[in-house]
């Protein structure tokens, strides 16, 4: 018995007008959580608010689903309840320059600091030349040179007075000193000396030498006076820099008493500023000189040292941090050293250490994309090392590697306290999980988005809530009450289930902007169910150019397609064809071919190496099926093979199984089938029919050629009954439906699709196994057992052939020579 075809409610499920929510509940409900998705948001929530390691999150889902801004949604409302995250900000390390000192401060701190650093330089760079140029300073400073002059005069005067004393001259002149005899107090000229006795000379010589030594101790007491001078400068400027400095230091120390690393550097800049007053000094005198700002003046490299470099600052903010890095390469996630260059030479310090996503997201939440993290050279290994140590280590790529020589900064390293939420696709989580040891161990929660949610009266309310939160949120033209239901529909049809509604955000999205689009291009102000199917159409004929060459190949007999009429073992198939997220129905001619043999089943596509491992499945579940079926007690004497014509790439896939197994039956008991007839689904061991994917399409892709040839209301699709349930056809399909000028039927069993392609009862098997001899069954039956007749008869001759001895032939009696003795 043939099934009947299928009711237009059947192949069209309307979404009904009462299902939708009223304007008021749809207004009152516009900020909704991501709808469907509660799965999901509980995993994410439980990853940020777990304080133990590793409980890092992948995010998983199809690219469209809006994974993105539902994880950021998600992380920054947990994040508003959180406190504020650490400024950090990097130091001068006083002793050991190369190892830069981190500061870890209370939001909004390092910029307060950084503000009272530069202001205290200002005040420097200005108080300490005035210091130095005040009269009780200078007093003070000239009474100590003075008082040291004086004694050092008084000191030579005596020297001279007790050498005048010996007969012995001495003059301080501008090259050193001169000592020699005197005469009338005047010096003996070298002649006048050479002409004095000998002991006389003598004698004057040991005077000289006396004197000599005199004036090497005042020199030494001199110069120890000097040394003592210098000493007591020195304190003189470190007393008049205390006045200076003391009480600026005083109130910075009150002002970060709580912290113990800025003590330290604020007592680290009291003793350098002391130490180096001069540099101060003469930086103050040239700005005023030369009319140079403080500002500028105190980001002179002289001054560098002084200042606080913020990587991180986190004053003013709601929460802890939630950093998206859409590039994370290595420097931009672990941060970076950068070089300046200077009379052709590069040279760096702390104030060039520059901060990543890690720094900026430490304390709250970083959010990565999985594919850009795993192409980027070298990322994924960094941010296992920064996780598995809890630290951020700022190193540069090339020492890593090997390929820098010279030395660098080593930045102290920051504790690292965050949550990392990795956004990607299924494939890449499976893959991670499955080849990366380490990656179990730092991110144990997977939150897998649902790709769509049943269709019901609650869910179609909740859906129509969120299509009117869509098109509030992107300022578009409120939608019509039908026009959400068609919406609704399309959603359904989208996601290729009638029971289904795709939870795709961005394709719903660009549906509701390209319907506000051709709404206001036809002057109305309201979204209505004609700009949306107008939109939909619109989608479709951009990208329909190649389903159109094909069916203009298939009209012009280019590609051979029957749509009408009888043939021996050929049958219509359906496939799909997916390019991007656009796909379309193509039908397939197949054919088979039966004859004698040893029960060998020749896939054509899989010997041509054309035909994927699912299709040749489909093909050796039909050898099982017919030996089930039709000889369950004997051999199959039969060899068969099948092929997809004019096909010429890979075909993968069972969904063709139905049509093969109905075009190899065909091929067995010469019965035609129906051309007409367009048939997809598989088949298992059983005879069962199974459902398929892309129902949708391949119905209306063989529609289209009926149309196009002209519909006489004898064609049609046969599918899977379990199928029924997916479809959402166009309206020009349930129009001819409705018009009974096409059909779709279901079939659960393959006897029910052979009734219909043959016009003949299937027929039901006996007790011993046997059909009757008029149904499609016992056709196939009878041709079976004939070629298995055959098969045993030629057998059996090939085997009598063997045994039978061969015919006497005559001997030859004339002896001949036997010439291979010797």
């Amino acid at each position: 018995m043939n099934p009947d075809p299928l009711s237009p409610d059947q192949l069209y499920w309307h979404c009904p007008l009462d299902w939708l929510p009223g304007k008021a509940e749809t207004e009152r409900d516009i900020e909704r959580l991501p709808l469907g998705q509660t799965r999901a948001l509980e995993a994410l929530e439980f990853a940020v608010e777990m304080p133990q390691d590793g409980y890092n999150l992948y995010v998983a889902g199809s690219v469209g689903l809006g994974r993105h801004d539902m994880a950021r949604r998600q992380v920054d409302a947990w994040a508003r309840q959180q406190e504020a995250a650490s400024d950090l900000c990097y130091i001068h390390n006083f002793e050991f320059e190369h190892r830069p000192r981190a500061l870890m401060l209370p939001a909004g701190t390092a910029r307060q600091l950084q503000h009272d650093i530069d202001d205290l330089l200002e005040h420097l760079l200005t108080s300490i030349p005035d210091t130095f140029r005040s009269e009780e300073y200078r007093a003070r400073h000239d009474a100590l040179k003075q008082a040291v002059e004086e004694r050092e005069e008084h000191a030579f005067d005596e020297l001279v007075e007790r050498a005048k004393a010996l007969g012995i001259g001495l003059v301080r002149t501008h090259s050193g000193y001169t000592i020699g005899p005197l005469r009338d107090d005047d010096f003996i000229s070298v002649e006048e000396f050479a002409k004095l006795p000998e002991e006389e000379q003598q004698h004057l010589k040991e005077l000289i030498d006396q004197v000599n030594a005199d004036l090497r101790d005042t020199l030494g007491q001199v110069l120890r006076w000097h040394e003592r001078l210098a000493e007591e400068l020195k304190q003189l400027d470190d007393e008049f820099m205390h006045l200076t400095l003391d009480e600026r230091i005083d109130w910075l120390r009150r002002r970060y008493l709580g912290s113990k690393p800025v003590q330290a550097f604020i007592e680290n800049i009291k003793r350098e500023v002391i130490q180096n007053a001069d540099d101060f000094r003469a930086a103050g005198e040239r700005g005023d000189k030369e009319g140079i700002a403080l500002g500028k003046l105190i980001r002179a490299p002289e001054f560098t040292r002084f200042r606080v470099n913020i990587v991180v600052d986190n004053g003013g903010a709601d929460g802890a941090p939630v950093v998206y890095e859409d590039n994370p390469n290595y420097h931009n996630l672990l941060g970076r050293i950068e070089y300046e260059s200077q009379m052709g030479t590069l040279f760096t310090n702390f104030s060039l250490v520059k901060g990543g996503a890690l720094h900026r997201a430490n304390g709250g939440c970083l959010i990565l994309d999985a594919h850009r993290l795993l192409m980027t050279p070298y990322v994924w290994e960094t941010l296992k090392r920064a996780l598995r140590s809890r630290e951020i280590r700022i190193q540069p790529l090339e020492l890593q590697l090997g390929l820098l020589s010279t030395s660098s900064l080593e930045p102290e390293p920051i504790p690292l306290h965050l949550n990392v939420v990795l956004v990607g696709e299924r494939w890449i989580y499976h893959l991670l999980k499955a080849h990366d040891p380490e990656f179990s161990r730092l991110f144990k929660v997977y939150a897998d988005l649902s790709e769509d949610i049943a269709r019901d009266c609650d869910s179609v309310a909740a859906y129509a809530r969120w299509i009117d939160a869509l098109a509030h949120g992107e300022k578009l033209r409120p939608l019509s009450a039908d026009a959400v239901a068609r919406v609704v529909e399309q959603a359904a049809r989208v996601s290729a289930d009638a029971q289904k509604l795709s939870l795709h955000r961005e394709r719903l999205a660009d549906l509701l902007r390209e319907a506000d689009y051709w709404c206001h291009r036809e002057g109305d102000n309201r979204i209505r169910p004609e700009h949306v199917q107008k939109a939909i159409e619109k989608r479709e004929y951009r990208q329909r150019q190649l389903q159109e060459r094909m069916q203009e190949a298939v009209e012009r007999d280019i590609l051979m397609i029957d749509t009408a009429g009888e043939q021996v073992a050929q049958v219509n198939g359906l496939s799909v064809i997916q390019l991007g997220d656009t796909a379309f129905g193509r039908p397939s001619r197949i054919t088979a071919t039966a004859r004698l043999g040893s029960g060998k089943m020749v896939d054509i596509e899989r010997e041509t190496e054309l035909g994927g491992p699912l299709h040749s499945k489909g093909v050796l579940i039909l050898s099982a099926f017919l030996a089930n079926c039709y000889a369950p007690s004997a051999p199959l004497s039969l060899s068969a093979s099948l092929v997809f014509e004019q096909s010429y790439g890979p075909v993968d896939g069972d969904s063709a199984s139905l049509a093969e197994l109905c075009a190899l039956l065909s091929a067995i008991a010469q019965v035609p089938l129906r051309q007409g007839f367009a048939v997809t689904g598989s088949v298992n061991q059983l005879g069962k029919v199974q459902a398929i994917g892309g129902v949708n399409e391949k119905i209306e892709g063989f529609f289209e050629l009926c149309q196009a040839r002209g519909l006489d209301g004898h064609q049609g699709v046969i599918i899977p009954a379990s199928n029924i349930q997916h479809l959402m056809l166009k309206d020009e399909v349930v129009a001819a439906v409705r018009a009974q000028q096409f059909s779709v039927y279901a079939v659960a069993e393959v006897d029910e699709a052979l009734a219909l392609l043959t016009g003949l009862e299937a027929g039901s098997p006996s007790e011993d196994g046997s059909f009757p001899e008029q149904s499609f069954n016992g056709k196939v039956q009878q041709r079976l057992r004939i070629l298995e007749e055959t098969r045993t008869r030629l057998l059996r001759r090939e085997l009598e052939a063997e045994i039978l001895p061969p015919a006497p032939v005559a001997e030859n009696r004339e002896k001949k020579p036997d010439r291979d003795r010797y």
